[in-house]
């Protein structure tokens, strides 16, 4: 077999690759080949390697996703501490919560601004900016129904310099996650256009009540933006008519989106990456406290003004039912739900008659409508079991056996070692995903039924 041709070859190595093409016997020669090369590339790769070193905290820095970093095995071998961890993250955003009670609006309108520009093509955030938008906003506006029953949600796209209405506000969830689930016809191309998309959206909520929110909810990635006219008359009346705007930047803090919220009361924040960019989207799903404001005239002078308004509970039809005009759609169906004011027929609930105005809820949308205005109180993490007498064995809700001994990991704010946390009021113990259940999904203690 000949030889090994050294010359005949020449690989390009990346300078961000941890792989060493050429052994250490082989530094004579890279030397002898160039000598002026070999002093650049070693201050290069000095100059990398002081790069990796500094944390890398936006997405934009980072060539590479480390996936593996983010979760850490026990002695065992296991996931669970890992898992534990993340649990842990919203407890201890409910400990730091107001424990005194909030006044929210519980019939929302929300419209998404979606931000369409060929900005949102850049790779900085996989795959892009785009379909991991499209991504979260499906599960944005699948969580944000689940928790909020009796609210709308209405759509409109940002591109090519105009604002484009891709969705009606709607209650149904399936309605506005049909609207955005085709991607081709959502495809980015121009620039934005933050006047003309408010603009769009804030006709579409001048006809709202005044018990209702006025939402807005914008996805921005871009860092321009063209407008016909001045951006600032539209911020004062947006701020006139008491409509909220939020933006989650995708690039960077601009002052006319941080305008657009400290005016109206909204939360702004810029993504680091894609784990941020869904926690700060999903801040958005609690409805927003309301201010109060006190009487002026009567007796209840410290009470908060509240009005009343009228809902009406609908009576179900079956399957079997004659097929009948909805007032709706216009469609021959045999199921749906009757006004039980003028008895005329809507397809879904929650909704407003078309004929006699009337707001028509379930008594189950109404009942989970109220839980955020009165949160389940945060079990306090039980520490050691020197003071309980006769501690329970296994959860109260699921009946899993505790743990015997403590974990040897460092037991973190909110955390545990003994994975048992108690509920103030019934005292009962409750595990780890019993704990996060309970406040996030049924809103309800099993054990006092607070």
């Amino acid at each position: 077999m000949p030889p090994r041709q050294r010359d005949s070859i020449f690989i390009e190595v990346d300078s961000d690759s941890d792989v060493s093409i050429l052994g250490d016997g082989d530094d004579d020669y890279t030397r002898s080949k160039g000598k002026g090369k070999g002093k650049a590339t070693d201050k290069r790769k000095k100059d990398k390697g002081k790069a990796k070193a500094k944390e890398q905290a936006y997405t934009w820095e980072a060539s590479y996703t480390r996936s593996w970093d983010t979760v850490q095995e026990d002695e065992a071998g296991s996931l669970q501490g890992a898992v534990e961890d993340w649990m842990a993250r919203g407890r201890r955003r409910r400990l730091l919560a107001p424990a005194a009670a909030i006044r929210r609006t519980i019939i929302r309108h929300l419209i998404l601004l979606l931000d369409l520009s060929a900005s949102m093509m850049d790779r900085d955030m996989r795959p892009t900016r785009f379909d991991l938008s499209l991504q979260y906003a499906r599960e944005f506006i699948t969580e944000w129904f689940d928790q909020n029953p009796l609210g709308q949600i209405g759509v409109v796209g940002m591109r090519a310099g105009i604002g484009e209405r891709i969705g009606e506000m709607s209650g149904n969830p399936q309605d506005v996650l049909k609207a955005i689930a085709d991607r081709h016809r959502l495809e980015p191309v121009g620039e934005p256009s933050l006047q003309n998309a408010i603009e769009m959206a804030r006709s579409s909520m001048s006809h709202l009540p005044t018990h209702s929110s006025r939402e807005i909810l914008v996805i921005f990635g871009s860092l321009t933006t063209c407008d016909p006219g001045n951006i600032h008359d539209t911020l004062d009346i947006c701020v006139k008519n008491k409509i909220r705007i939020s933006v989650v930047a995708l690039a960077a803090e601009m002052k006319i989106c941080r305008e657009l919220c400290d005016k109206t009361g909204g939360q702004f924040g810029v993504a680091m990456n894609e784990g941020h960019f869904k926690d700060i989207l999903f801040e958005s799903v609690p409805p927003p406290a309301q201010r109060a404001v006190a009487r002026t005239t009567g007796a209840g002078t410290a009470n908060p003004a509240a009005d009343l308004m009228m809902m009406g509970f609908p009576t179900r039809l079956p399957d079997t039912s004659p097929p009948s005009l909805c007032v709706c759609h216009s469609e021959m169906k045999s199921e749906g739900f009757l006004c039980p004011r003028c008895m005329a027929k809507v397809c879904d609930v929650p909704t407003d008659c078309d004929i006699c105005g009337l707001m028509i809820v379930s008594s189950p949308h109404l009942a989970r409508s109220y839980h955020h205005l009165f949160p389940v109180k945060p079990y306090q993490a039980v520490i050691s079991l020197e003071d309980t007498p006769d501690p329970e064995t296994s959860c109260h809700a699921c009946a899993r056996i505790f743990p015997t001994t403590a974990t040897t990991t460092a037991t973190t704010e909110g955390m545990s070692p003994l994975g048992r946390y108690q509920c103030v009021d019934c005292h009962h113990d409750f595990c780890t995903d019993c704990d996060v259940f309970v406040h996030d999904v049924i809103h309800c203690c099993p054990g006092c039924g607070k």
